[in-house]
């Protein structure tokens, strides 16, 4: 296993927002994306934190990533909408897009959204979580179908098709502990992976299978030409299926070779329907009674989802966040070739006060 660097928050988001400025982002996209990254480091999903940075300052290099592209409206009713991401950073852009979800919900009871030329939007739960603490519950997906070209195997097959097609969805509780579910379809998320191989460490079983079909549990097999396997057997399979199907509704499909992609939003006003604080109190008195169930062996307590993160988030936020070595070194790198200092002198107040616990 490497070595790891335990960081403070306020300093990450400081030195990640400084680097895409670096590269011409804007300071409120890039305080958007860096925020953004950092939440995912602290909710404990490292996979999709500011591990990604060189990965987007490589798009950018190769023209994939318009820094400073503004996302804009281009199909509009009184409870949809189309958003053109424009190329640009597809956080800034998710979270554009469901702020806006939350206001249309709040006028027309529901809004559902198709996202286009957005780029990677990290980590779904985020999205699902900021519907929620806005009284909304949201549903957020990501998919794709590419036969020939995709990192995840049909169920009974051995050659990619299908994207890791991740689902989103969260429902208020009242407190800052939100129902939250984010998955993808796969066993794991591709950028799991990335963090294995970036420790040194070895999958877990049944995750992949190498470029002969054969299972493995080597990140490099996967590297090398290997796929992911869908989660749950025929049932993951099928959600996957219905992840690249919603992201149909960009009308991104090519008939020709069979492949589909796009992204979709959907936000419910629970106020429409029944007071929202009586709702959260029915939420919050539900999970709690199933949180009282008696834990099986070997484990300690019954979690309901949502708590594994609020938990991370609690506990990293005192603690700093842990960054495997070659993250590390390969973010510092970069920053040190765009001339962006890594002194912790460079942190602002705000920064600071952002991640106070």
């Amino acid at each position: 296993m490497s070595a790891a660097h335990r960081l403070p928050a306020g300093y990450v988001h400081s030195l990640s927002r400084r680097i895409f400025m670096a590269v011409g982002t804007p300071p409120h996209i890039a305080d958007d994306v860096a925020e953004i990254l950092v939440k995912a480091n602290l909710s404990g999903h490292d996979s999709h934190g500011v591990l990604r940075i060189s990965q987007y300052l490589q798009q950018i290099e190769e023209g994939r990533i318009v820094p400073a592209a503004e996302p804009i409206v281009v199909k509009e009713a009184a409870s949809t909408m189309t958003v053109d991401g424009q190329g640009g950073f597809g956080l800034y852009t998710a979270r554009w897009a469901m702020h806006r979800a939350i206001e249309k919900a709040r006028q027309a009871q529901v809004c559902c959204v198709s996202l286009v030329r957005t780029n990677h939007i990290g980590r779904l739960g985020e999205y699902a979580e900021q519907a929620a603490h806005a009284g909304c519950i949201g549903l957020i997906t990501s998919g794709n179908s590419k036969p020939g070209d995709g990192s995840v195997v049909p169920f009974g097959g051995v050659k990619g098709v299908l994207g890791t097609n991740p689902i989103a969805a969260g429902v208020p509780t009242g407190d800052e502990a939100p129902f939250i579910i984010d998955y993808a379809t796969s066993m794991i998320a591709a950028g799991k992976i990335k963090v294995a191989a970036s420790k040194g460490a070895d999958l877990p079983e049944g995750c992949i299978i190498d470029r002969h079909g054969s299972p493995s549990v080597r990140p490099d097999d996967f590297d090398d030409g290997g796929f992911l396997l869908p989660f749950g057997g025929h049932k993951g399979y099928a959600l996957g299926v219905l992840v690249a199907l919603l992201g149909g509704l960009t009308g991104l499909f090519d008939t020709e070779r069979g492949t589909v992609e796009g992204k979709f939003m959907q936000t419910i006003d629970v106020a429409a329907f029944t007071p929202l604080e009586t709702f959260q109190r029915g939420v919050r008195a539900t999970l709690n009674a199933i949180k009282k169930t008696p834990p099986a062996l070997g484990a300690d307590e019954v979690l309901v989802p949502g708590e594994p993160e609020y938990r991370a988030r609690s506990q990293r936020l005192v603690d700093g966040i842990e960054l495997p070595d070659p993250v590390y070194r390969q973010i510092c790198d970069r920053a040190q070739k765009l001339g962006v200092l890594l002194s912790e002198s460079e942190v602002s107040d705000a920064d600071v006060t952002r991640y106070r616990w």
